[in-house]
């Protein structure tokens, strides 16, 4: 019996490993709601027009800010989404490895390693950010919480930059499934609007899960 149990629960971690990165099985966000439920919010999202970057700066989303101690958002996150990571007394990492799931990647100079957010600032004030207060915009920019931010390679995330998924998309197209849910459980969380190119191109990686 115990056998069977171990074989189970090795074989439900060894799925769940796939599913988050088809890679190295490492740390990553918070998991986001299944495919079905990540459907259901995409489909509650108003879809219009995009707004300018009028008044946009990355200035007006405050971060990085301390989450504890010496730590920053950007040092949690390299901390969380890294394996075997150890930091000095000013949280700066001096030991570890990093996979990029973007682009299947891996790193052990924390300075290759870029914090991506899966919302891009300049995306989020063009979907509503612009109207909100800076405190809010702070709180977006620095989210632990939910699916906002994850550990990538700086070329994956600079060949990104602000584009939706109906622009640019990961190169590891095994991450499909999970990128779109990681995007629609940020929008949807912070009610954000999309365009009708990004929602299908939404609706199209959710159909790879």
């Amino acid at each position: 019996m115990r056998r069977s149990i171990t074989a189970a629960l090795t074989a439900l971690a060894a799925t769940a490993a796939f599913t988050l990165s088809a890679g190295p099985a490492l740390a990553s966000p918070p998991t986001p709601p299944s495919a079905s439920t990540a459907a259901t919010e995409l489909a509650s999202l108003t879809v219009k027009t995009e707004g300018s970057t009028t008044g946009y700066s990355r200035d007006k989303f405050p971060h990085w800010i301390t989450q504890s101690g010496s730590c920053d958002t950007r040092e949690e996150v390299l901390k969380r989404d890294g394996t075997g990571v150890k930091v000095d007394s000013s949280c700066q990492p001096t030991a570890g490895s990093w996979y990029s799931v973007y682009d299947k990647t891996t790193f052990t100079d924390s300075s290759d390693v870029d914090i991506d957010h899966i919302v891009p600032l300049a995306e989020a004030w063009k979907s509503g950010a612009s109207g909100w207060t800076q405190a809010k915009r702070q709180e977006f920019a620095n989210n632990l919480t939910i699916s906002q931010l994850i550990a990538v390679s700086a070329s994956s995330n600079r060949s990104k930059g602000d584009r939706d998924p109906s622009e640019w998309q990961p190169t590891n197209t095994a991450v499909h499934c999970i990128y779109a849910r990681y995007w629609i459980w940020v929008k949807y969380t912070y009610k954000l609007s999309l365009q009708s190119a990004e929602k299908t191109a939404l609706q199209q990686m959710l159909g790879t899960c």
